[in-house]
């Protein structure tokens, strides 16, 4: 029987594992709310916020060395109100102190420490301080104290200075998006910002730390497909063969780490995030499309095999995140040392895998070896999924170095998984599964998998399902949606109520942001795309309208954040910039001129233009804060192709449309033009010819002749 705990505080009843891992400090930490704010001004305290993640080494070790010492939390919780704030549940918050510390200390990252007035304005803060006085910085203690005399003795001025540094705030917010013509010229500018900043040498973009710049490589694709430029392709190529040969690519389960702290791609920051997964699949994917080789396949294989394996729920949503840190060591789950693998596999395989995959007695992570190709040949990567959970054959005389490389492979993952796994962060975030949905909607396409195409389908519906507040309430699994769509083919979806950020464990919950509903919906027309089911597109388009009402800036255009009946913060910001996830403004932009051609309405794109043209000039100045809003540019820019094809489901037709790489088209899939004829006006006065699987290829609802043959519709492609 599990002993009580010695404290417990105000997040005990919270759903984020993050908050829930600090419901036992010795800190009585409440989550982001009134009573916090509240208690502050009636106690005439300040208030500190500290923001992290549950995936976030450095947040797990603040924790270990103030949060649950007792000296620390006695001082916190004497001169303080403490706040916890899960930055995935609550960006909006993070972005607002992320941009005071970043402004008044010059760098950013987590965990985040606040401090703020009770009217919540920032006037101190910094990201990570030691317990002790080290590094050049001062203890967290120190910095509580400090703190504490000072807005005792010298309040004034640090009301004066939170005043003054909001009107930056608002002014950094508001930042330098005047409007201006988006053009062609803007993408051969950042084409050329991509040659330069390229490692010719590792891939990537710059020197160390290296992220998996997925976004960056998707307008690099789309602008070798519009300009024929090699350069483009070959810098994606490479960068993709060099991350997925390196120590930040699970060699043996699939799946990507967050980044590589080295320039090289060897070491990780072993936490693996469910949005660099979901973008970094369909890199791949567009790359098996355009190269037609099996290594790109195969890493999109065992990246999508290794979501469904380890992050995806039972009810159909996609888990968030999974720690760098297992039993307390940073990486422990993942490195190996010779001694080992010769104990599993014998000399002479161990001799070929360790060779393989650059295993030494010194090593290259903290005297343990990071699994990493330098010289692939002719042998495979890594294990499919499938395979690692097939048991191993034994080898004869004229087993090939690949075969065996392979079975040792099986051996290692099967060992590895007996190991103590790292914290998985299992709350369902709407965006980020949004951009999965995506992921394995087109993969279902690709791959001609009708289990991936499940998982989408699974997964669109547990979101629309549970993820949206219905007269105060949301649904929790178990209970009865109301009905997805008054009836088939009809414009109009029952109304659902407000979209929701977070759900875990049966309870939805905070307002969707903007990103929440444009990933969702770009989700939801990639798998209407796909399955051909009407009602996936429908939902599309009303969050897509819903995003027009309630989070469209009418003075000076673009998206704001948060919507209009959002909590109130002391700035409402908008987001243009696209880091590890993409900006809501450009998801929403990619959606609005998506819907536009599937519906033929102009109001669409003349919304999407508007964002386009605020991001613009910023794109000329640092395009690689831009990935997503170049990928939309050259979808705006390049003549798209709607193409509709008519017949029972997996057809060949279809099989050549989503074969090849074609960025700038839509598709809509019908057994039944008639029925859907209503709703998607891109079917009206469309046949199938002679009985036969019929294409119909179109620009701007003009149609070239219908082709009943893949040599005719690759002709018209």
């Amino acid at each position: 029987m599990q002993s009580p705990k010695k404290y417990t505080n105000h997040l005990i009843n919270e759903t984020s594992p993050y908050l829930l891992q600090h419901a036992h400090n010795p800190v009585d930490w409440y989550p982001w709310g009134e009573e916090a704010f509240a208690k502050a001004k009636a106690e005439d305290k300040p208030v500190i916020v500290s923001i992290g993640y549950s995936a976030c080494h450095w947040c797990h070790v603040m924790e270990h060395e103030s949060f649950e010492d007792e000296a620390a939390a006695a001082l916190m919780n004497e001169n303080f109100v403490s706040i916890k704030v899960d930055m995935e549940e609550r960006p909006d918050v993070d972005q607002i102190y992320m941009t005071f510390v970043q402004l008044t200390t010059g760098r950013g990252g987590w965990p985040m420490n606040v401090f703020l007035t009770p009217d919540k304005l920032p006037f101190f803060g910094g990201t990570y301080f030691p317990p002790v006085n080290r590094y050049n910085m001062p203890s967290w203690q120190q910095i509580l104290a400090s703190i504490a005399d000072a807005w005792c003795d010298k309040r004034d001025d640090l009301l004066n200075s939170a005043n003054d540094i909001l009107s930056e705030i608002k002014r950094v917010g508001k930042a330098e998006f005047a409007p201006s013509v988006v053009s062609e010229e803007i993408l051969d500018t950042a084409f050329a910002s991509f040659v330069r900043s390229f490692d010719a040498k590792n891939g990537g973009f710059g020197g160390a730390p290296k992220f998996p710049v997925a976004m960056s490589c998707e307008f690099l694709l789309r602008y070798w497909k519009r300009t024929g430029n090699e350069n483009a392709l070959e810098i994606v190529k490479h960068t993709a063969s060099k991350m997925a040969s390196g120590g930040i690519y699970d060699q043996l389960g699939g799946g990507f780490h967050r980044y590589a702290v080295d320039a090289i791609w060897l070491v990780p920051h072993f936490e693996k995030m469910l949005y660099d997964n979901a973008q970094l699949i369909q890199v791949y994917l567009h790359l098996f499309q355009i190269t037609k080789d099996e290594f790109y396949k195969r890493v999109a294989v065992e990246t999508l095999e290794y979501v469904k394996r380890e992050m995806l729920d039972t009810t159909g949503g996609f888990y968030s995140t999974q720690d760098a840190d297992s039993e307390g060591v940073e990486g422990k789950f993942f490195v190996w040392t010779p001694g080992k693998i010769i104990e599993l596999l014998g000399e002479d395989d161990a001799r070929i895998f360790n060779e393989y995959y650059d295993v030494t007695a010194e090593g290259n992570f903290e005297e343990s070896n990071i699994l990493n190709v330098k010289n692939r040949g002719a042998v495979l990567t890594t294990p499919s999924a499938e395979a690692a959970s097939t048991p191993p054959q034994t080898g004869g005389e004229q087993e090939s170095s690949s075969d065996r490389i392979e079975r040792s492979r099986r051996i290692l993952f099967a060992e590895r998984e007996k190991r103590i796994k790292p914290f998985r962060d299992e709350k369902v975030l709407t965006a980020w599964n949004g951009l999965m949905l995506a992921a394995f909607a087109e993969a279902a396409a690709v791959l001609r998998s009708e289990e991936y195409l499940e998982i989408a389908k699974r997964n669109a519906d547990f979101l629309l399902e549970n993820l949206f507040e219905s007269n105060g309430e949301n649904h929790p699994v178990g209970e009865t949606p109301p009905p997805l769509l008054k009836q088939e083919g009809s414009q109009d979806a029952t109304p659902r109520g407000v979209l929701l950020r977070t759900w875990k464990d049966g309870r939805a919950k905070l307002n969707g942001y903007i990103e929440d509903h444009a990933n969702l919906a770009d989700g939801l027309i990639e798998l209407y795309q796909v399955s051909g089911e009407v009602r996936y597109l429908l939902e599309a388009k009303r969050l897509a309208d819903t995003m027009i009402t309630e989070f469209w800036d009418e003075e000076n255009g673009g998206f704001f954040f948060t919507s209009n009946d959002h909590e109130e913060l002391i700035v409402r910001n908008k987001d243009f910039y696209d880091n590890a996830t993409p900006a809501g403004n450009s998801v929403a932009a990619d959606v609005l001129l998506k819907l536009a051609k599937l519906f033929g309405e102009e109001k669409y794109e003349r919304f999407a233009a508007t964002v386009l043209r605020l991001v613009a000039p910023q794109i000329s100045r640092h395009p690689q804060g831009f990935g997503r809003a170049l990928a939309a540019m050259e979808f705006y820019l390049a003549p798209v192709k709607e193409v509709v094809i008519l017949g029972e489901k997996s057809n060949e037709l279809e099989h050549e449309v989503f074969g090849e790489f074609l960025p700038n088209k839509i598709v809509v899939l019908s057994t039944d033009a008639e029925a859907a004829g209503g709703s998607i006006p891109l079917l009206a006065d469309k046949e199938m010819i002679d009985g036969k699987v019929t294409a119909y290829v179109c620009e701007n609802f003009v149609c070239q002749r219908p082709v009943t043959s893949v040599e005719e519709l690759r002709e018209q492609l």
